[in-house]
């Protein structure tokens, strides 16, 4: 799937639960529908999100050895 689909489907997503969130007090299967569609938009944002990044400098990032800050390193 690319970059223009994930976006149409998450403001497809964004619109049913701005229509959910009127209704979702009235009935559980509203608020399990309402839950369900948060989880999917997050789900497509993140997915969306890895399809931004740069493949390159991610694999750039891994080969860099980078040191762990301590707790204690910020007193020394």
């Amino acid at each position: 799937m690319n970059k223009q689909q994930l976006k149409k489907r998450i403001a497809l997503t964004e619109l049913k639960l701005k229509q959910l969130s009127q209704h979702r007090s009235a009935s559980e299967l509203c608020e399990s529908l309402f839950n369900s569609l948060i989880l999917e938009k997050a789900i497509m944002k993140k997915e969306l999100e890895e399809l931004e990044k740069n493949k390159v400098i991610e694999k750039f990032k891994k080969l860099i050895p980078h040191k762990e800050k301590l707790i204690c390193d910020y007193f020394s």
